[in-house]
């Protein structure tokens, strides 16, 4: 069934892999890790892939056309930008365009093609087969993947979904499935999935629709299944499930409703209706609304574009700096470190900060004092062959008698809802009134004790197929890779930060959203104190120096955590440092503080619930405080708003306000004349950066099919996800509240390098070409030599001059505050 269309035969077993390919991608919620939602459309051009999207499933790709009128009546759509855009599109007849884009009432009638086939149970038969079926079958799937909720584990172990339902009919008193023709059907050692849809559908050509109608009712359950199967380590309590398994137990329980409604008469759905399954996938014509919805999206992302442009060409390149800077700082590329960086170069103009992803080229499964489990510590496609331990012998985890096992007895937990119950109704009007950490807390900071010790030097240890810790030339060959994608390879000051990042908060289901993506969603302290290490040790820097990359005695590396909620970071193995260094690192300390107290002002002019006029350090503490209220369903926006990600020096964005909606990657034309780095952070930064902000784009897009909805009636079910209620389906994407003030455009990249080159480099990798050549994410190349901006276009790259002129700001802060809503480019003199 590869690209669909040309196929017009499909077996059941075909069907189910296409199925796989269009159900969500999403992990359950300790490994969330943002991805492109259409994942299954990249193959296509973008906009033809959302027309294809909302022609199949009807989802939403675009605005509505009074949201993107209102916007150009804001200003935030540029009438010449639409101007150039409607041009290039239908060239003379533009302003005939102009009209159906302003004034005229265009309409599209098509509906949803999956959904179509099964609405006859319902409209026909006079029988709603998924309210009869789906909350059972939910509490069977929550019951049986269930990772700790429940006290009870699923009553029988069994090899799969199937058969542990199988012996539940077999070995209970009541049953399952009521009717004898469904009974006999789940005996079945060797029951097919044919048969059963011989039943139900009766047309062979019409299975493959059926199964789409039925798994796409509840795709956040079948998307869960779907990546079980192909990812079982992604339980700690490892279930074996299929997509397969789930089919057939749902079709059993349909056959068994419909049997106990009807008897064993009915008419299967496909002798009475036709449906052919080959019609699913035929590639859907462009109407006129759509090309007035893409005008106007395009119009909307190249009206920022453009800002952004102008911005760069208005930056005077400054004179290269001949001193060793006063420290260097790595942060990860997360647009959350945008502002960190721009805060603390303004503070200590004589630092030097960097962007890289933020696992610092060290990739390795982590696991923690009194962790059963190792969890990874990488970008999730990567697999590691390495495991690092953690020994911290006086670590104490923090308790909470609320949570104690005993709780949940008869009498204990009778006894516990009299006397703690009371108390625990007393915390929670507490935490209300003035809020405060405790043990319900996800903090960054307890992912790793900061004074237990690591196991990073390999030691001739295995454990489970992994090596303990590493060589000497393995760390080696990782701090070459880490320092030369960032060109720092000379002029190295006496410190060098690795400053990880992560996120806390008390009520927030989708917390590993908001820690470390380049982490595998955690938070990267382990992977900032491991690379120190490395850049620490004197046989790594012996090996370094034999390959050109001189790192000074007197130079020490320093790992360290930024929490993005609470604005405050911690740093370890301070007591490794010299003497000279140690009153160094005190110095930038109080620099550290500072930066983060602006940072939290910058931060809070979005907080609605924040009262803005106080010290700086009290407006500091307020923000903390989101991070363990229990009422707060915004600890942090956390990538809201993003829409750039810059492969470039530091000096050519130098001194421009991005509002926190870039991410950053550090590099140095100059220092990869083959372009071996650049293919290195483009291979990472497009699936990362991209999926990124694809999820926020249709999260945003369309918050019902592709979006989580609003996070208040959410439910944690077993917890790998959450749902509405008790009964409902699986909620995928975001929720509202992650992004609500976000702009929904695509990302642009911005790349300072030789055309020619990037163009090399993109057509030698077809995976990170096709986000570029489908437009995914929208790419312009800085030309070193004549600073000309050249847009990705038709294979290739055109010239691009930009519209805007930038505004130049003397202090920062006058107008942080004047509103939430996102600002223009600004060159910035000062805080």
């Amino acid at each position: 069934m590869k690209h669909h269309s040309e196929r017009q035969a499909f077996g059941v077993e075909e069907i189910v892999h296409e199925l796989k390919h269009f159900l969500p991608a999403q992990a359950p919620l300790k490994d969330f890790v943002h991805h492109n939602t259409l994942h299954a459309f990249q193959h296509l051009p973008f906009f033809q892939a959302l027309k294809q999207a909302h022609s199949q499933f009807g989802y939403k790709g675009f605005l509505s056309l009074d949201t993107y009128r209102q916007l150009y009546r804001e200003g935030k759509i540029k009438g010449e930008i639409l101007q150039q855009v409607l041009k290039e599109h239908f060239g003379i007849l533009a302003n005939h365009w102009l009209v159906k884009l302003m004034d005229e009432s265009v309409q599209s009638h098509e509906d949803a093609k999956v959904g179509r086939f099964r609405s006859h149970w319902r409209n026909d038969y006079h029988f709603n087969l998924d309210k009869i079926t789906h909350p059972f079958l939910f509490r069977l799937l929550s019951a049986y993947l269930d990772q700790g909720i429940s006290i009870w584990s699923f009553p029988v172990e069994a090899k799969g979904f199937l058969n542990a339902i199988r012996l539940i009919q077999q070995e209970s008193f009541s049953s399952i499935l009521k009717t004898e023709r469904a009974k006999g059907l789940l005996a079945k050692s060797d029951l097919g999935l044919e048969e059963l849809l011989e039943i139900l559908v009766g047309k062979p050509e019409a299975y493959g629709w059926y199964l789409f109608d039925q798994q796409f009712a509840h795709p956040g359950w079948s998307g869960m299944v779907s990546v079980l199967e192909s990812q079982p380590g992604s339980l700690l309590d490892s279930k074996m499930i299929t997509l397969e398994d789930l089919i057939k137990v749902e079709c059993l329980l349909e056959i068994d409703a419909l049997d106990q409604k009807f008897g064993e008469s009915w008419s299967p759905l496909g002798v009475r209706f036709h449906y052919d399954t080959k019609e699913l996938f035929e590639t859907s014509l462009f109407e006129e609304l759509d090309l007035v919805l893409q005008c106007w999206q395009e119009a909307f992302e190249w009206s920022y574009y453009d800002e952004v442009l102008a911005g760069i060409s208005a930056v005077n390149q400054p004179e290269a700096k001949p001193q060793v800077p006063s420290f260097q700082a790595l942060f990860c590329i997360d647009d959350r470190e945008c502002s960190t960086r721009r805060h603390l170069e303004f503070i200590d103009p004589q630092c030097a900060t960097y962007g890289t992803p933020g696992f610092f080229n060290v990739e390795f499964f982590f696991q923690p004092e009194f962790g059963k489990f190792h969890t990874k510590s990488c970008p999730a496609p990567v697999t590691p062959k390495y495991l690092i331990k953690e020994k911290a012998d006086h670590k104490k985890l923090a308790k909470d008698a609320h949570f104690h096992q005993n709780s949940h007895s008869l009498v204990r937990g009778w006894l516990s809802a009299q006397t703690l119950g009371f108390w625990s109704a007393l915390k929670l009007v507490g935490n209300v009134l003035r809020p405060s950490s405790s043990a319900l807390e996800v903090s960054s900071f307890k992912h790793m004790d900061p004074k237990g010790t690591l196991t990073i030097e390999y030691q001739g240890l295995e454990e489970d197929g992994l090596q303990v810790g590493f060589k000497i030339e393995e760390m080696a060959d990782r701090v070459e890779g880490l320092l030369r994608s960032i060109g720092l390879l000379e002029k190295f000051s006496p410190l060098v930060y690795l400053i990880g990042h992560g996120a806390s908060s008390i009520n927030n289901t989708h917390y590993a959203g908001y820690d470390c993506g380049a982490c595998c969603g955690r938070p990267g302290s382990v992977n900032a104190r491991v690379a120190a290490h490395m850049g620490n040790h004197p046989e790594v820097r012996k090996v370094l120096e034999s390959r050109g990359i001189v790192i000074p005695e007197t130079t020490q590396f320093l790992g360290g955590l930024h929490d993005t909620t609470k604005d405050e970071i911690e740093f370890y193995d301070v007591e490794v440092l010299s003497p000279e260094n140690l009153r160094l690192h005190q110095e930038n300390q109080y620099k550290f503080s500072e930066t983060l107290d602006i940072n939290s002002l910058e931060r809070s002019r979005r907080f609605d619930t924040l009262k803005k006029n106080r010290p700086l350090s009290g407006l500091h503490e307020a923000v903390k405080k989101r991070a363990f209220s229990l009422f707060e369903p915004r600890p942090e926006y956390n990538h809201a708003t993003n829409a750039l990600c810059i492969v470039s020096r530091k000096s050519t964005i130098k001194g421009l306000f991005f509002d926190r909606r870039a991410f950053l990657n550090s590099y140095d034309y100059r220092k990869d004349t083959q372009g071996k780095a650049l293919a290195k952070i483009l291979g990472a930064a497009a699936p990362v950066c991209g999926g990124i902000n694809l999820e926020y784009y249709f999260s945003r897009m369309d918050p019902d099919k592709l979006g989580a909805g609003t996070k208040l009636p959410h439910n944690v079910m077993g917890l790998i996800g959450v749902a509405n209620g008790a009964d409902g389906d699986l909620r995928t994407g975001l929720p509202y509240q992650m992004v609500e003030i976000h702009d929904p455009i695509r990302l642009m990249m911005i790349v300072e390098q030789h055309p020619e080159l990037v163009l090399e480099v993109l057509q030698s990798n077809p995976a990170t070409y096709e986000w570029v050549k489908n437009h995914w994410v929208n790419f312009v190349v800085i030309d070193p030599v004549s600073r000309e901006f050249l847009r990705f276009k038709d294979e290739g790259f055109v010239p691009y001059s930009p519209k805007a002129k930038t505004e130049h700001l003397d202090h920062l802060q006058d107008k942080l505050l004047s509103t939430k809503e996102n600002l223009p480019v600004y060159v910035i003199d000062s805080l």
